[in-house]
Formats: structure tokens, C-alpha cells, sequence
């Protein structure tokens, strides 16, 4: 299907040195897309890497203004980073709580912003992917600032489509579920128990993988979906479909 081809296109995916964002960006240049890859310092072997913290003040607008210098045809960005900072409810502090919603939607939204001002003063179209999460919809223990963050990313998608539309540029996400990173690796897989709960509660019966979150995101990007608007896409192998699972 040619409409899935990204031939001719220019993508920038934040937070893909490593975990979802790599497989991601793996994903779009696998479809013909060039790719600058964002973190905060180099991966051995990676190529068109540019180093932004998104946690700093300036962080947003240093990155945007080294990317478009070197790929200036840029039509397509994927806000993939962020991170997890959270404690016991009871415990959360203002300045964790504040770091959670800085990272995780803060430095999208005005990411998103300043790469539409840069595509509507050239006259040109594209597509935005916000990598949000099942969280967004579906709360977790001890995870209350990450979950108001991802379920800030999911409205952000539908906001953020509604002013971009008239512009050309599509705004959508993507909410992925227990995905193997190195991130979540530690704490998923730490028990054997725990993977064959995981296991029975997912209608594909296993852990997702970097490809499976790649797959959605090439899809929005590309003209396959151009008809979709503000729509976020779970990737969770059917974890929240059902609400108790398989009994043993």
C-alpha cells in the first residue's frame, strides 16, 4: 500500500536514543522517512541524533532550532519523551509533581506549538503522533502524577487537533501498554509470576514490543490515515478491553 510509504518525508522523534521512541523512529525510517533522533546524549552507533534536555528551560526551543536547521523539509514530529517520577499519593511532593507534568506535557505542548508556527510560515502541511499511554486512560497504583500526565496527552491530542486542522497538520496519538523497554524491563519482568498475569490479562497473550508501537505510529504519519483527526490509538495487545482477565 503506497499511501504507507513515508518516501519524501522528514521526522523528528523525541526521546528515541532508546526504548519506544528508538523502535519508533526504527519504524519511520524503515518506511522511507528521514529521521533526526532527539536525547539528551549520544547512543553508541546511532546517526542524526540531536542533544536537547526537555526538562530545561530553553530545552524546547534549542531543540527545534537545531532540527530544522539540519532537516529544514521537517513535516512530521512524534513527542515520545517523558518519564516517570512518582511515589505513594500521600507522599507526593509539588516540585515531583511539577517535574511529572513539565516533562511528560509541558515541554509537547510547546514542542507541538513551535513546530506548527514553523510549518504554517512556510505554507506547509504535516503530522504530529503523541505518544501518551493506557494510563491516559486507566488509572495504576502509585502512578497518580504519570496518569494526570498521559491523561493531559490524550485531550492535548484532541485540543491540539482542533486548532492545527485548518493549518493541514494532523494531530494524533498513540497510547501504548506494557511494552518491553529497558525502562519497564526491570520492573516487569522481575517476576515470573507477575509476566504470566500480565500474560492471561492481554487478549494477544504477551508483552508488547518496540514494533508493535512503531507499526501505529507509521500509520499516522503517513497519507493511510489522512482522513483521522485527534483520534489516539491503543496499542496494548487488548490489556483494556476486559476488566478482570482470564481465571487461571
Amino acid at each position: 500500500m503506497k499511501t504507507l510509504q513515508l518516501n519524501g518525508h522528514a521526522a523528528l522523534v523525541t526521546g528515541s536514543t532508546r526504548g519506544i521512541g528508538a523502535g519508533i523512529a526504527d519504524g519511520l525510517q524503515e518506511a522511507g522517512a528521514r529521521v533526526l533522533r532527539h536525547g539528551r546524549q549520544p547512543e553508541p552507533g546511532q546517526e542524526n541524533v540531536v542533544l536537547a534536555d526537555l526538562g530545561s528551560e530553553d530545552g524546547v526551543r534549542q531543540l527545534l532550532e537545531d532540527a530544522f536547521t539540519r532537516e529544514p523539509e521537517l513535516d512530521l514530529l512524534v513527542c515520545n519523551a517523558g518519564s516517570f517520577f512518582d511515589t505513594d499519593f500521600l507522599e507526593m511532593d509539588v516540585e515531583r509533581f511539577r517535574k511529572t507534568m513539565q516533562l511528560n506535557v509541558e515541554q509537547a505542548y510547546f514542542l507541538i506549538q513551535g513546530f506548527a508556527k514553523r510549518l504554517v510560515e512556510k505554507g506547509r502541511t504535516g503530522s504530529v503522533v503523541i505518544i501518551s499511554s493506557t494510563n491516559g486512560f486507566q488509572a495504576e497504583e502509585g502512578s497518580t502524577a504519570y496518569d494526570t500526565s498521559k491523561g493531559a496527552l490524550v485531550m492535548l491530542t484532541r485540543s491540539a487537533a482542533l486548532s492545527l486542522a485548518p493549518h493541514g497538520i494532523r494531530v494524533n496519538g498513540v497510547a501504548p501498554g506494557l511494552i518491553i523497554t529497558p525502562l519497564t524491563s526491570g520492573w516487569i519482568t522481575t517476576s515470573p509470576d507477575k509476566v504470566r498475569h500480565y500474560e492471561k490479562k492481554i487478549l494477544a497473550g504477551r508483552l508488547g514490543n518496540l514494533e508493535d508501537c512503531a507499526g501505529a505510529c507509521v500509520f499516522l504519519c503517513s497519507d493511510a490515515s489522512k482522513y483521522i483527526y485527534g483520534q489516539t490509538i491503543v496499542v496494548d495487545g487488548g490489556l483494556t478491553v476486559g476488566q478482570i482477565g482470564q481465571f487461571p
